[in-house]
């Protein structure tokens, strides 16, 4: 751990690892096609990252300044400490008065805000929650310059959030292409429909021809019992003819 400290002593590296940080946390989060890293204005000015909601941008900045915050939290002696933290509180006010001048562009399709990324829980609990500067803190000037101090937990709920959001417009993207389905849809019911009734009508006719032939055979059977019946009670129209017999000894 101290040597990764020492590493990451020159302002420019733990940028870098901010940066590294922030990317990370995008590329876990959002679609690909919804971010970009080191997105350049047409002032040539270089905001760390954007997240892309439809036709407008939110700009995120990750270089946030530590030296004096690490002064204030190593010092001992409470002068020092004090001076320490009012320069770092400083800091901190440029800093944000940079990310308002040049990362809020409306013209250029970004919202009227901005999210500057705290890389560390600690420093963004002792810079936004325990913010005992008295008078304006850190916190209360930012959202009136309306740049958003968001920490790696806070910045994943805003992350969460912008999620939803860009599955909402997903599927209102998409409302136009359902309706069309759904009129393609009505449209293979309606034929259904008419197939259906055509199809009853055609069972209906065979069924009542069905029923015709079964009266009209009930009918043949009846007559060819009656034809039968004819035939077994007609009198024979054959008269017997008596044969006189021959006397004996004749």
């Amino acid at each position: 751990i101290s040597s990764l400290q020492d590493i990451l002593k020159p302002p420019k590296l733990r940028g870098g690892f901010g940066e590294l940080l922030l990317n990370d946390l995008l590329r876990q989060t959002i679609p690909h096609d919804h971010y970009t890293f080191q997105y350049q204005f047409k002032s040539g000015e270089r905001v760390d990252a954007i997240i892309t909601l439809g036709e407008r941008l939110v700009p995120i900045d990750a270089k946030f300044p530590l030296e004096n915050f690490k002064k204030y939290i190593e010092s001992d002696d409470e002068d020092t400490k004090r001076r320490a933290r009012k320069e770092f509180i400083n800091n901190v006010k440029k800093h944000i008065d940079a990310i308002a001048t040049k990362y809020i562009r409306p013209a250029e399709q970004t919202f009227d805000f901005a999210l500057m990324y705290i890389p560390a829980e600690n420093v963004y609990y002792e810079t936004i929650i325990k913010d005992d500067s008295g008078g304006e803190g850190i916190s209360d000037y930012a959202m009136k310059k309306k740049v958003i101090p968001v920490s790696p937990n806070t910045f994943y709920s805003y992350l969460q959030t912008i999620l939803l959001g860009l599955r909402g417009m997903r599927i209102e993207e998409r409302v136009e292409e359902v309706l069309k389905h759904l009129q393609a849809l009505r449209g293979d019911f309606g034929r259904f429909g008419e197939d259906f009734d055509t199809l009853g009508k055609h069972l209906r006719n065979s069924l009542q021809k069905y029923d015709d032939a079964g009266k009209d055979l009930d009918k043949f059977s009846a007559r060819l019992e009656r034809i039968e019946t004819l035939g077994e009670s007609r009198p024979s129209s054959t008269k017997k003819i008596d044969i006189p017999q021959t006397p004996q000894g004749v």
